[in-house]
């Protein structure tokens, strides 16, 4: 027998027989597991597992189960190799030209043709060079080849390890060895015993063993919008890839990895795609270890990874309109991209157009034509060479590599600044941000809370009592239900190191109500010991709907229930008839009643900045059982639970906590900074209105006198609808320019909030909206914001899946950091394109004029192309890895509809260019009269390395050296110098090309079409470098409002279907996005995915699992 077989004899369920349990659904799948296996618990002790105290984790335990039923992972497709990316770089048109054109120059030259008449036919020399030009030009395409896949294979390998980084910090609860430990989903074995909580994101598929008030999103596998109720005795069904909305449970794993639900059908659509292509399927085993944990795959990132792990779909499969997906950056990029393509393509035809016309007029027309000689066929060749390295110069080849650097530098330095960018495009995009949606627990405050105010039995206490000081019964059933009512991942712990405070674990508000009972003198644990989770009868969890959480105890004698509710304190008072008075005498509650609480108790804590939270109790007691108070309910029979008006009202009020969360030190500053940034921070939360009023006081988000809106969400949503309830875009114009906290807020108002700011049409730009969430009900904001930061401490799976950042330390600090990360993005992009441009302008007209004027170029190709792929890679990873200063954010954001080449950028480009162009012409036409050497455009010279023509190629690489330092600066600083040393990158590659310069001059010889420089020649080079800086300075001075606005480019945004795919630049800057797409997490649960689309996958699929027709995986189709 195999070892695979032994282990087997371990498990008597096998893999298969789990896997057919979850193909039934509702009260079948309780029947199958009853009838064949005896009910979950049975199943339990087949799987060798304990519903109490899990698996013992021990590693042969693990490797057994994951030999028997595999691991909770799906193969990825495999990384392409990186002659893939040899070969896939060698596709581009423009190479493939310039290198076929190379391929015939060379052959054409080592062919003996006649010269008889030929006017070069004294040079017998030049026969045994006019090969070298052609194999540098070849050799050259090569390393621009080699270049690019390996920028390429350094990407895909980057993005890949930032998607393995997301992938394993997301956790699961788990109980082994009896202790509830987070394990990483990918560790996820069949047998293990989970707890299931509000907003988990499911990792695998697993039977509900028990449960409170359990209900899912299955819309992600089955399209079913409604939330599902689950529980062990109707539906115990939990499919991986769904959401938990509502309540908590305890399940069993028994199915993961490749044998779930996710699983199955992600081998269904890898075997139809296989089918389809009439290629053999590759075997599960033969796949990569490189493996995708299964709790990240969900939604359409199920799609998106399919079309991973398939072939890719020609390109007239694809979905049209793939564009509409990217950010205003990259748009303005593409559209850019397409205008100088179109400019360069122009420029390159009318070169080789004017070059071949010249050629034959002289040659073949005038007083002497001369007939055809073979040898004329190597010029043409020549001219399309020129013509062709005209439009690869003209073209930005390093602004792609450019984005990608930038974007890459910038995800990992703000991974140490406690941003975990989801989608790379959020990057950018935050640097445009002008409004700043925040919530205020644990983002703008510390979310270390302490009940520091209480009102108890009639009496407010400003410092927390003593249980002696306050009635005995009253103290007895508050610490109770604060204790029992709550999360029992809840708790208190003693700190690591002595003398710190101790550590709250969980829901930090449990954990402020949980120290209040430790510190009266009591013991939360002892309560907790005498009442254990699963004696619980009924727990209703906390939802925005509610605004509480209520838990049902038995009482001890058997009389009936208690139920405890705690929540915000005016939701709560309104659920309450009675409330305790002093000497623990029960009194009545009245809407009187009421409002005095509110005014004499919960206003003034609110005032002070506190939380306030309501606790309130019920006894539900058996007729003629026990000794019923006059606040009692008299029931006959078990309520039923599900009706919550009947079990959660007629309560009795307890008490009132005032809560403290102190606002973060760092908060006020971070917000001064953001709105001299011009980015306006709103607070919206859930905490009352003079609470919020007084965070948004102390954090500055208000200032007295300022006379911005301060709301309620409920006078919000009445504000913005019409008569029909519908809301309408000029309501919310009228309200969201001057609103700056939104308090008592749901996660609608918090949806139709962020979808009001974004879709105005209000002021001159465009708003671009930045917005938090932690709660499974803040995805549709997040996922609507433009960037949408999750909190990484308290939010659950669903928020941080629809967002696009995650902070690791839930604080606003950070969001200002990935601003400033985004605006240096940006202005990186765009130093680079000043730069870049200017190199463009200058070597084209260079080239152009030669043709015009001389018959040739002064820049040979080969030189065109050193400076095309050294100068612009290099100087892409220069200015790329700019780091950023706190200047970025003391001016305005740039906005939806800003330029990318703006008026000042305009100017330096244009400025820049006159100087170079007009050192150049001056060298280039009467450079031999002035140094005294020999014209490089005489006849004898043509076409041979000479001094004059090394001058005019070496002047205009040191201008351009130079005018990288120039290019620093985009907003019209005189200072080009600040701040050069802390950007070592930028200072080694501009040393480094400047010694390459040197090297390649003096040695370059025939390859490079150079001739040795002498020291004086050199200095004047040098001198005219220099004089870009200077020349720089009396640019400055010129107003930029002087330029006409007509010169801005980069303002429109493309149609989608705007291509140019045999442009050389689109061509590369599809590809870096295509690299980006690969691998980036995609949009939350709830759209559908759009990937893969063959109707043959979904027959199979449907067919595969039955409960799975009319869902969103037909939807794929």
């Amino acid at each position: 027998m195999t070892q695979n077989g032994d282990f087997q004899a371990d498990f008597p369920v096998s893999a298969q027989e789990l896997s057919d349990i979850m193909r039934c659904r509702r009260e079948e799948a309780k029947d199958f597991i009853q009838q064949k296996y005896g009910g979950v618990l049975e199943l339990c002790k087949k799987l060798r597992t304990s519903p109490n105290e899990g698996l013992p984790g021990t590693p042969e335990d693990i490797a057994k189960r994951q030999n028997v039923y595999g691991a909770n992972v799906i193969p990825p497709k495999p990384a392409k190799s990186f002659l893939r990316l040899v070969w896939e770089a060698l596709q581009d048109v423009t190479l493939i030209i310039l290198e076929v054109a190379a391929i015939v120059s060379l052959i054409l030259s080592l062919i003996p043709f006649s010269h008889e008449d030929d006017e070069h036919a004294n040079r017998p020399e030049e026969t045994n060079v006019e090969w070298i030009e052609s194999v540098a030009i070849i050799v050259s395409v090569i390393v621009v080849v080699f270049v690019t896949a390996f920028n390429d294979y350094s990407k895909e390998r980057q993005f890949r390890g930032l998607q393995s980084k997301i992938d394993t910090e997301h956790n699961f609860a788990t109980i082994r060895n009896g202790e509830t430990i987070q394990v990483p989903v990918s560790d996820l074995l069949v047998g293990d015993i989970c707890q299931v909580k509000y907003g988990d994101h499911l990792p695998a598929d697993g039977l509900i063993i028990q449960s409170s008030d359990l209900k899912l999103d299955e819309s992600s596998l089955t399209g079913e919008s409604d939330h599902i109720k689950k529980s062990a005795d109707t539906d115990p069904t939990l499919l991986s890839g769904t959401n938990v909305m509502e309540g908590n449970a305890k399940m069993v794993i028994i199915a993961v990895g490749l044998n779930s639900q996710t699983g199955i059908i992600f081998k269904l659509l890898g075997a139809a795609k296989e089918s389809k292509k009439d290629k053999k399927a590759v075997p599960v085993a033969n796949l990569p270890t490189d493996n995708i944990a299964l709790g990240k795959m969900k939604g359409d990132r199920a799609a998106v990874e399919v079309a991973d792990a398939v072939p890719v779909p020609a390109p007239e499969e694809e979905e049209e309109g793939d564009g509409a997906d990217r950010s205003v950056l990259q748009m303005k990029l593409t559209k850019l991209t397409i205008q100088i393509g179109k400019a360069g393509s122009i420029i390159a035809a009318l070169t080789v157009l004017i070059l071949i016309t010249k050629f034959c007029v002289k040659t073949y027309g005038g007083s002497d034509p001369q007939p055809w000689r073979n040898s004329d066929l190597q010029r043409f060749v020549k001219f399309i060479i020129t013509g062709v390295t005209v439009l690869v110069v003209a073209v930005p080849e390093g602004l792609p590599l450019a984005v990608t650097l930038s974007l890459a530098y910038s995800v990992k330095k703000m991974m140490l600044d406690n941003n975990l960018v989801r989608h790379l495009d959020a990057c950018e995009t935050m640097g445009n941000a002008t409004a700043i949606c925040s919530d205020k627990t644990g983002t703008l405050t510390t979310n270390r809370m302490t009940t520091v105010q209480t009102y108890i039995a009639g009496v407010h206490y400003k410092t927390v009592p003593k249980h002696t000081d306050m009635p005995e019964r009253v103290i007895s059933i508050i610490s109770q239900g604060l204790a029992l009512n709550s999360g029992y991942t809840s708790r208190i712990m003693a700190s690591d190191k002595p003398g710190e405070l101790p550590k709250q674990v969980g829901n930090k508000t449990e954990c402020a109500l949980l120290g209040f009972v430790n510190a009266i003198g009591l013991s939360y644990e002892k309560i907790r010991e005498d009442n254990p989770e699963e004696h619980l009868h009924k727990v209703y969890t906390f939802n925005s709907a509610r605004k509480s959480m209520s838990t049902v105890i038995r009482l001890r004698d058997g009389s009936g229930f208690r139920v405890h509710t705690k929540g915000a304190s005016e939701w709560v008072m309104k659920s309450c008839d009675f409330i305790v008075g002093p000497n623990a005498e029960v009194l009545r509650f009245t809407e009187a009643d009421e409002a005095s609480l509110i005014r004499d108790v919960v206003e003034p804590m609110a005032h002070d900045g506190l939380r306030t939270i309501g606790s309130a109790y019920k006894d539900m007691i058996f007729e003629g059982k026990g000794k019923p108070g006059p606040n009692d309910q008299i029931i006959t029979v078990e309520p039923n639970w599900a009706d919550e008006d009947f079990c959660l009202g007629k309560m009795t009020m307890l008490g009132v906590f005032g809560i403290e969360d102190p606002v973060r030190e760092e908060v006020p500053d971070a917000i001064r900074r953001c709105q001299k940034a011009g980015i306006t921070v709103r607070m919206v939360t859930g905490d009352n209105i003079n609470t919020a009023r007084s965070i948004a006081t102390k954090c500055g988000i208000i200032k007295p006198g300022d006379k911005m809106l301060i709301m309620e969400g409920k006078d919000f949503n009445t504000r913005v609808r019409d008569d029909q309830g519908i809301v309408r875009q000029a309501l919310v114009d009228k309200i969201w320019p001057k609103l700056r906290v939104l308090a008592r807020s749901s996660p609608q108002d918090k949806y139709v909030l962020v979808k009001g700011i974004i879709d105005s049409t209000v002021g001159t730009n465009r708003e671009v909206v930045a917005v938090t969430g932690d709660g499974t009900n803040d995805g549709p904001a997040l996922k609507k914001a433009d960037v949408g930061f999750a909190m990484g401490i308290t939010g659950t799976d669903v928020a941080k899946e629809a967002s696009d950042i995650i902070l690791t330390d839930d604080n606003f600090t950070s969001i200002v950091k990935a601003c400033m990360w985004g605006r240096n993005v940006y202005d990186s992009i765009a130093k680079f394109l000043q730069f870049q441009l200017t190199v463009n302008v200058v070597a084209i007209i260079i080239a152009f004029v030669g043709a015009c004027v001389i018959d040739d170029t002064p820049l040979r190709a080969v030189q065109m192309l050193w400076v095309n792929l050294l100068m612009d890679t290099l100087a892409s990873l220069a200015l790329a890895t700019e780091p950023p200063t706190e200047d970025l954010l003391t001016r305005k954001p740039y906005g939806r509809t800003k330029p990318l080449i703006s008026r000042t950028m305009m100017k330096n480009i244009i400025g820049q260019s006159i100087y170079q162009l007009t050192v150049i012409f001056v060298i280039l036409f009467r450079g031999a009269q002035i140094f005294d050497i020999d014209d490089g455009a005489s006849p004898g010279l043509v076409g041979r390395p000479n001094t004059h023509f090394t001058i005019v190629f070496n002047t205009f690489v040191l201008m351009t050296l130079f005018n990288e330092i120039n290019a620093r600066k985009i907003h019209g600083e005189r200072n080009v110098f600040k701040g050069i040393l802390r950007n070592w990158i930028f200072v080694a590659i501009l040393v480094g090309t400047f010694i390459s310069q040197i090297l390649l001059v003096e040695f370059g010889g025939h390859v490079f079409q150079t001739s040795g420089l002498s020291i004086e020649l050199w200095l004047y080079c040098l001198l005219f470098g220099v004089g870009t800086l200077v020349w720089q300075q009396l640019v400055a001075t010129i107003p930029s409002r002087k330029i006409p606005k007509v010169l801005r480019w980069g303002k429109e945004v493309p149609e989608p279907q705007s291509k140019l795919l045999w442009m050389r630049n689109l061509t590369r800057v599809q590809q870096q996005l295509q690299v980006v797409n690969a691998f980036k997490v995609p949009r939350p649960v709830g759209e559908t995915p759009t990937v893969v689309r063959d109707a043959e996958i979904t027959d199979q699929v449907a067919e595969s699992q039955p409960f799975l027709k009319g869902s969103a995986v037909e939807a794929v189709a």
